[in-house]
C-alpha cells in the first residue's frame, strides 16, 4: 500500500489542502450497515474577527463509502485551518464536508459537538463469571489491542457487541484477545469481529462498535451492523 504521508516525515511533504488527503479503498466485507465516527478534539480555526476558536469536530463516514481517509493525512489536513478565518462556522463545515466527499466518493456528516452521548448499559466480559450472555444484550470488552499495519504501533480500544443470540463469554473473550499482535486498521478489526461473531452464532441482529483511543487528537470509532437503525451513538470512554 502506497500512502502520501503515513510512515513518512510530514515536514518534507509539499502537499497542502485537499491534496494532502489520502484515501484507502475499503475492503468489501458484505456488512450491510455501519459508519465510522471520527472525533477531532484539537480542531483550531479563526472566526470572522480573526480570533482563534478551539472546538470538537465530529465527522461521520458511512461504511458504504468506496474509500476511507488515512488518519495521518486527515490530521495534517485539519491542522491547516488554525490560521484560516471563516465568517460563519457553517462555511467551514461546508468546506470540510465538500473536500472529504471528493476524497471518499460518498456523503459525509460534519458538525461541531459540545457533549457526548452517555455510555449504554453493558455486561463487562472482563469481570463476569457468567458462562453465556443473555440474548439481546450488550457486551463490553475492555483492553482490546491491535497493531497498525504500517507503523507497527499498538492501538487500544473498548469493544462493544450487541447480539440477539447468547454468546459464550470464554469464546468471545479469548477471540478478542487474539487480536493483540494482529496488524489491521480500526475499521478492518471491527469488520472482522462482526463477521467472525456472525459466522459463529448466525445472529439476526448483531452490531459491533470499537471505541478506540485517540492518536494525534483524533479517535476513530467504527460501527458495523446488520440492521439499518444503528444502536450505538457517539458516546465517549473515560480513557479516550
Amino acid at each position: 500500500m502506497t500512502t502520501k504521508v503515513l510512515g513518512k516525515n510530514a515536514i518534507q511533504s509539499s502537499l497542502k489542502g485537499i491534496k494532502i488527503l489520502d484515501n484507502i479503498e475499503r475492503n468489501q466485507t458484505g456488512i450491510k450497515y455501519g459508519l465510522d465516527i471520527w472525533n477531532v478534539y484539537d480542531f483550531l480555526f479563526r472566526d470572522k474577527n480573526n480570533l482563534p476558536k478551539l472546538k470538537v469536530l465530529e465527522i461521520s463516514i458511512p461504511s458504504s463509502s468506496k474509500y476511507i481517509v488515512e488518519s495521518k493525512s486527515m490530521k495534517l489536513y485539519l491542522n491547516e485551518f488554525y490560521n484560516i478565518s471563516f465568517k460563519k462556522d457553517s462555511l467551514l463545515i461546508a468546506k470540510i464536508k465538500t473536500d472529504l466527499e471528493k476524497i471518499i466518493h460518498s456523503d459525509v456528516r460534519v458538525r461541531f459537538i459540545n457533549k457526548f452521548d452517555p455510555e449504554p448499559s453493558y455486561l463487562n466480559i472482563n469481570d463476569t463469571t457468567l458462562v453465556k450472555s443473555k440474548s439481546n444484550s450488550l457486551l463490553k470488552f475492555n483492553g482490546f489491542r491491535s497493531i497498525c499495519p504500517v507503523t507497527s504501533q499498538p492501538d487500544f480500544a473498548n469493544v462493544y457487541i450487541y447480539s440477539d443470540k447468547q454468546i459464550s463469554i470464554k469464546w468471545v473473550r479469548e477471540y478478542l484477545m487474539s487480536y493483540q499482535d494482529q496488524g489491521d486498521f480500526h475499521e478492518q478489526c471491527i469488520e472482522a469481529i462482526f463477521n467472525d461473531v456472525n459466522d459463529e452464532y448466525n445472529c439476526e441482529h448483531l452490531e459491533v462498535c470499537g471505541r478506540f483511543q485517540r492518536r494525534g487528537g483524533i479517535d476513530i470509532n467504527p460501527i458495523r451492523g446488520n440492521k439499518k437503525n444503528i444502536l450505538f451513538k457517539n458516546f465517549r470512554e473515560f480513557n479516550q
